[in-house]
C-alpha cells in the first residue's frame, strides 16, 4: 500500500473510531457533541470523516472528553499492509 493510501486509510479508521465513541457517548449528532465540548464543528466533522491531518494534541482532547486514552483509543485497531 502506498504512502498516502496509508495515511488515508488511518484517518478514515480514526474517524469512525470517533464516531463510534460519540454515539456510545449519546450524541447522534456531530454538531451537538462538537457544541456541547465547545470545539469547532466543522473542524470536528473533518476529523469523523478522515478528511483533515488532525494533530495529536486535538486528537487527546478529544480523547480526554470520552475518558480513554491514546493507547486505549489505538487498541481496537487493526495493522493493515
Amino acid at each position: 500500500m502506498k504512502g498516502n493510501d496509508a495515511l488515508d486509510l488511518t484517518l478514515k479508521q480514526i474517524g469512525e473510531r470517533l464516531a463510534e465513541l460519540r454515539k456510545q457517548a449519546g450524541y447522534s449528532s456531530y454538531e451537538t457533541f462538537a457544541y456541547d465540548y465547545e470545539l469547532p464543528r466543522m473542524q470536528y466533522w473533518r476529523m469523523e470523516k478522515g478528511k483533515v491531518n488532525l494533530t495529536l494534541k486535538s486528537l487527546v482532547r478529544i480523547l480526554s472528553i470520552h475518558n480513554i486514552t491514546v493507547g486505549e483509543f489505538f487498541m481496537s485497531f487493526t495493522i493493515k499492509h
